[in-house]
């Protein structure tokens, strides 16, 4: 990101940029950043996006190779087309005598580092990692967002605020939005705003339920059920988050016993390195064979929703009852 900061500083660019990772907020953000830097506002005869896999190659290619109107340059966005994964050997090539007054912005998730593409691209152009942040970088970001609006919030609230809205940059975003409206006229955000105007992510209120069924507080177990009723939620996707929370539990379970660390947990199983951290912690509390029979339950009931066993609000209910009970 500080290589592409750089490049619209000095508005001096090259060719081709791939931005690829995870964090779908970062590559906006910065696809935004270069479009704007690149293109006159409102024009459209020298910006063309192309979305999604079925886009046709000949297409992009002739207008790639087409100069510019009235413009410095050129610019093609091609956003999860899958051409920055894999491509055929004639779109490569082509790629290679491009007029330099066009300029490529690749967007993927995921590629691979051994294509040539991604090869091309490195030694031609620019390709940038956008991969989810971990909690440090989280606070930082957050900081300097409520930093630009006058605003402050300690480490612990801001830890808070993570916990509660979770680690989505887009979610945190909006979230942080809602928060500076509501404390429009003081400087500090406290702990009873963010209660007070935060929306909670559901995945949150599944974590808060397995606490409350780790210290057998049936209650509370259930009464985060029902908040989750009343928001809408299916009983069955929040079965399917129960079971997927206790997947992952037993997996960083398994893993810390190995002595393995956060950031090799995360990217083996696919979980942000701020939420193993927490689910670390949450694993102090159940054994490994509690875990075990949760997930056993969850598959049986599961089933016996979808067989007309059992009603699945009533379904979930009683599964939550049995794993709280003393």
């Amino acid at each position: 990101m500080k290589t592409i900061n750089e490049h619209i500083k000095k508005h001096e660019f090259v060719p081709f940029y791939l931005l690829y990772g995870e964090e779908d907020y970062l590559k906006k953000q910065m696809k935004d950043r270069l479009v704007q830097a690149l293109v006159n506002d409102g024009d459209n005869m020298n910006f063309t996006s192309f979305e999604g896999k079925k886009v046709n190659q000949e297409e992009i290619l002739d207008l790639a190779e087409t100069l510019p109107f009235f413009s410095e340059k050129r610019v093609i966005v091609l956003d999860n087309t899958e051409l920055g994964k894999k491509c055929d050997e004639v779109f490569l090539k082509r790629l290679g005598v491009l007029p330099d007054t066009t300029i490529m912005i690749f967007i993927e998730k995921g590629i691979d580092k051994r294509s040539k593409i991604y090869k091309f691209i490195h030694k031609n152009g620019y390709a940038a990692d956008m991969a989810i942040q971990n909690e440090k970088q989280l606070m930082l970001w957050l900081g300097s967002l409520l930093k630009k609006e006058g605003k402050s919030i300690t480490n612990a609230n801001a830890s808070y605020f993570l916990h509660k809205v979770g680690t989505d940059m887009n979610l945190i975003r909006n979230e942080l939005d809602k928060l500076i409206l509501y404390t429009a006229g003081r400087k500090e955000i406290t702990k009873k705003d963010i209660d007070d105007i935060c929306s909670v992510e559901i995945t949150g209120k599944i974590f808060e339920m397995l606490e409350a069924i780790a210290l057998k507080q049936q209650k509370k177990a259930l009464n985060l059920y029902y908040q989750l009723l009343e928001l809408k939620e299916p009983p069955l996707k929040i079965l399917a988050l129960l079971v997927r929370q206790c997947n992952q539990l037993l997996l960083v379970k398994s893993m810390s016993a190995q002595g393995m660390q956060n950031r090799d947990i995360g990217r083996t199983g696919g979980i942000h390195p701020f939420v193993v951290g927490k689910l670390k912690k949450q694993t102090q509390d159940f054994t490994m064979d509690q875990l075990k029979y949760m997930v056993k339950m969850c598959g049986e009931m599961d089933e016996g929703i979808k067989t007309g066993k059992y009603v699945d609000r009533i379904g979930v209910e009683l599964l939550i009852v049995d794993f709280s009970g003393k």
